[in-house]
């Protein structure tokens, strides 16, 4: 059975890589996460400068932790800006490579993200060289209504939680469509089409990853 489903996966995926393609962005299928990481550490040329946001992906794949045993990159990293993170937000849209999650994508190839503060969304839509997208075959949705309804009721609550925001959704489980002090909702943004081409690389993964 489990086969069954591995082989139904890659087929999604194919067939979702082509609509990528068509709107101007990369697109790449690894069963596993280790052949994401494999792949990503491959994409990123050795002594460019790379960062990523909070990204449960990432880590899920250990993709910082294979960055930081290479060495061979400038890694732009947050822990080290402490308070003063418009500093490391600004510094970010400089980098070579942003790696990040994707919050949701549709059969039809489009992702759609949400933020707390901006600064992912617009390091997705504008600034780095190159940005890598990593997508699990769970953040798989059909249309935009249903990446709207994941977003907002699958990532955003146990993000809350893993941030210690006090929000309904914390506590519920379930969207509340909060104007919350803690509101990690503020921005949500589609992408459609990729106006650079080869600018943005989206891998989807066999296996789940992220929220």
């Amino acid at each position: 059975m489990l086969e069954m489903v591995a082989l139904a996966r890659e087929k999604q995926a194919k067939s979702i890589i082509e609509k990528i393609e068509k709107r101007n962005m990369c697109g790449y299928y690894c069963a596993t996460k280790e052949e994401c990481a494999d792949l990503v550490l491959s994409m990123i040329k050795e002594g460019s400068s790379v960062t990523w946001g909070g990204s449960m992906s990432l880590k899920d794949c250990e993709i910082p932790e294979k960055l930081s045993e290479r060495g061979d990159c400038e890694v732009i990293d947050r822990a080290l800006y402490g308070d003063n993170m418009q500093e490391y937000y600004l510094k970010a849209f400089t980098a070579d490579y942003y790696l990040m999650g994707t919050n949701a994508i549709t059969l039809d190839g489009e992702l759609m993200n949400i933020d707390g503060n901006g600064n992912r969304v617009a390091s997705l839509i504008f600034g780095p060289s190159k940005v890598i997208v990593l997508a699990g075959m769970n953040k798989v949705v059909t249309d935009r209504d249903e990446a709207y309804n994941r977003v907002r009721n699958m990532a955003s609550p146990p993000n809350t939680i893993r941030l210690g925001k006090n929000t309904p959704c914390s506590a519920t489980g379930k969207c509340g469509d909060c104007m919350s002090p803690d509101c990690i909702c503020n921005q949500i943004v589609i992408t459609r089409r990729s106006r650079e081409k080869e600018r943005i690389h989206v891998i989807l993964v066999g296996e789940e990853i992220g929220f």
